[in-house]
């Protein structure tokens, strides 16, 4: 008994240490369970922010409490037995440097999901927020927090930090030389996102380049096209830079642009059918009359006499636009066959045919 007691006494430190795992193990155990119970009371809120928060303090929260407490027992061991080398020497300065570790984890999963959240909000249209602005900010304030916390570091290892962005800034011509193309690739995102030519999800083309397709996602060095076969296109961000890009997802009307072609038996009644049909598009429900709106005889063609007509469709969908054209192709038509006229095709007329078949 007394030689257990002796024992006990000369190695005191490691019921120490046995009982600091002990504690760390109960303490993030606790936690764990404290910040589940905290998750489920503010998921139930329609708040983007507490949620995030909890969810990104919850991991570099555990593992700071293990870092205190491995921390704790090296110090232990240090004053237990009297060592005194460089790995005892540096534990306050890497206990500093994991802090600012999980600080920088803790700022970049914060950043993350409220970006998530607030894409996810505005895809079920509960918040009014552009998804490129969303990603742009999210992408910026993240790298803002890694290069700060580098920095940080950077200071704390007492390396000056003066230097290494002199050191940074030659590296950083050099880098530009060998990687010109990339840097074009990410300026040409970056003009992307702050004049937003399209978003995420419109329908673009470029009357220069065989471009067309919706747009499904905007990187920094390329974007990704969905054309209309269904085949990915992913264009270098530096192209747009150079070419026209069209944006019909942005268009505010259709426009239907057809000529119709009368016989010339009809003359007399082409000016009742313009006015009908003038006054058939005044009068339909999908057809924008505050836009220019133009239905005219404008050609003596050989074979037809041609008006045309000139209007805007209230809708942009392709599809529905397409209904809506044949709806007054086809009420064009009744109108033309109501008036007792009809659509004209080639002919060919031979006057004095008839003197010739008596001469033969």
């Amino acid at each position: 008994m007394e030689a257990l007691l002796t024992w006990i006494d000369n190695n005191n430190w490691i019921i120490q240490i046995f009982g600091v795992v002990v504690a760390t193990v109960f303490i993030n155990a606790i936690l764990r369970i404290v910040i589940n119970r905290i998750h489920q009371k503010v998921g139930l809120t329609d708040n983007v922010w507490d949620d995030a928060m909890v969810l990104a303090c919850k991991r570099p929260l555990l593992l700071f409490v293990w870092v205190i407490g491995i921390s704790i027992a090296i110090e232990i061991v240090e004053a237990a037995t009297g060592a005194s080398n460089e790995i005892f020497e540096q534990t306050g300065l890497a206990r500093q440097i994991a802090i600012i570790l999980l600080l920088m984890m803790f700022l970049v999963r914060l950043i993350r999901n409220i970006e998530e959240n607030f894409l996810t909000k505005a895809n079920l249209k509960e918040v009014d927020a552009d998804e490129i602005t969303v990603k742009v900010i999210g992408r910026l304030l993240r790298i803002s927090v890694l290069i700060t916390g580098v920095l940080v570091i950077l200071q704390t290892l007492d390396i000056s930090v003066s230097g290494v962005l002199a050191f940074g800034g030659i590296g950083g011509i050099a880098v530009g030389f060998a990687a010109k193309d990339l840097l074009a690739n990410f300026f040409g995102g970056l003009i992307i996102y702050l004049d937003r030519p399209f978003s995420i999800g419109d329908w673009v083309r470029s009357p220069d380049r065989e471009i067309e397709g919706t747009v499904e996602d905007i990187g920094w060095r390329q974007t990704k096209i969905r054309t209309f076969d269904k085949r990915p296109l992913y264009i270098p961000n530096s192209v747009f830079a150079t070419i026209a890009v069209e944006n019909p997802s942005r268009m505010t009307n259709r426009r239907i642009y057809e000529t119709f072609g009368l016989r010339y038996c009809d003359s007399a009644k082409m000016g009742e059918i313009v006015a009908a049909v003038k006054e058939m598009l005044r009068n339909h429900d999908e057809i924008d009359t505050s836009q220019t709106l133009i239905v005219n005889f404008n050609s003596l063609a050989p074979s037809s006499l041609d008006f045309f007509i000139y209007t805007f469709t209230k809708t942009t969908n392709w599809v529905h636009f397409h209904e809506v054209k044949q709806d007054v192709l086809l009420k064009i038509i009744a109108i033309i066959h109501g008036h007792d006229a009809d659509l004209a095709f080639p002919t060919r007329t031979l006057d004095g045919l008839d003197a010739l078949n008596n001469q033969s």
